[in-house]
């Protein structure tokens, strides 16, 4: 009995579901008086860092597309991630070889309630980690190859911070020329160097911890209203990830890439990879560079974004397109409730290349 009341209730939630999703498109063409004025989207995808208890609980609960996305992610890896994600503890959930799979099947999970909505981009990025869901997003890898792939990221990573100590620092109040004087000035006490280059005056840096450090004091020195070394458990995006960055690429070669759907906005160059060789070399290239976050989401804007959707766990992204411009339309789906309000608030407004189209910027 119960796996048919299981089989009765899914029925049941999915036609609760399309009858949510209908209701937001009908309103969606009330307000716009027809299905034209579609909006061009693209999709954003958070990294590490945004992990948190409770994470896709709430989604896999009501919406049998999104449990379903777990349990494939809980196959693939051969242990109950789904339970870290929503039961904790929270310690063994923020190690990154168990938070950078999280974050993704959260991701997709959320991807995947809007795409059975009718709610598809144009375009999509991706933090560091979150690049990797951008790409299941755009076709480019399989979701069960990504998942094993970014588990094997977060081994990587954390043995290469035990090979190389470092840590990194966020860097508030200061533009991005003043903070790469503060790394190099700083240099004489080992590698530092900008790793994420998130908004105007918002940077975190990266590198061995004294080098790190000092550069936190010139920062301070030349303006900066805040320079905050992070907990993290490595250097990432520096010269540091070296050792983990040659094990990607070998772990990466096993996989298939494909030629992406959609354009893939490419952390460490800002431009639109539709190619799959393309795509590979930027996320080999990935670990090493700094992800240029604030110059990719210009980069949307120039080649026609209109709107922007953070997909998964928090709202960080959107908080960074606000420190840009507040007159950005942004929209989020990491729960319920937020995916109910982005579809009645876009419904059928978004637009999407034809299967045979290219969007602009590939």
């Amino acid at each position: 009995m119960g796996l048919v009341g299981d089989a009765l209730d899914d029925g049941a939630r999915r036609s609760q579901e399309r009858a949510r999703i209908d209701r937001g498109r009908r309103a969606c063409r009330r307000r716009r008086g027809g299905t034209d004025g579609r909006v061009n989207l693209a999709f954003l995808f958070p990294g590490q860092g945004a992990q948190a208890v409770g994470m896709g609980a709430a989604l896999a609960e009501r919406h049998p597309v999104a449990r379903h996305v777990f349990e494939r992610a809980d196959r693939a890896l051969g242990y109950r991630l789904s339970d870290l994600c929503w039961k904790g503890p929270a310690e063994e959930l923020t190690k990154t070889v168990h938070a950078q799979p999280a974050l993704l099947t959260h991701s997709i999970a959320a991807y995947r309630l809007l795409e059975d909505a009718g709610i598809r981009p144009r375009w999509v990025a991706g933090h560091s980690l979150g690049e990797y869901s951008a790409c299941v997003a755009a076709g480019a890898l399989d979701f069960e190859d990504a998942v094993r792939l970014v588990h094997r990221r977060g081994e990587l990573m954390y043995q290469a911070g035990l090979e190389r100590p470092g840590t990194m620092a966020a860097i508030l109040g200061l533009d991005a020329e003043r903070v790469a004087e503060a790394c190099a000035r700083a240099a004489e006490r080992g590698i530092v160097t900008p790793a994420n280059l998130n908004a105007p005056e918002q940077i975190v840096i990266s590198g061995e911890r004294a080098a790190v450090e000092r550069a936190c004091e010139l920062a301070r020195e030349l303006g900066a209203k805040r320079a905050i070394v992070l907990t993290v458990s490595g250097a990432f995006h520096s010269p540091l990830m070296s050792p983990a960055s040659a094990g990607l690429a070998e772990a990466l070669a096993g996989v298939s890439v494909l030629d992406a759907k959609v354009p893939v906005i490419a952390n460490v160059s800002a431009e639109p990879l539709r190619r799959g060789a393309e795509i590979r070399a930027a996320l080999e290239r990935q670990l090493l560079g700094a992800v240029r976050w604030e110059d990719s989401m210009r980069r949307l804007v120039a080649l026609g974004a209109q709107g922007f959707v953070e997909v998964g766990t928090g709202t960080v992204l959107r908080g960074l397109l606000r420190s840009l411009d507040k007159a950005i339309a942004s929209w989020d789906v990491g729960d319920p409730e937020s995916f109910e309000k982005t579809v009645a608030a876009l419904g059928d407004g978004a637009a999407a290349p034809s299967a045979g189209a290219r969007a602009e910027g590939a």
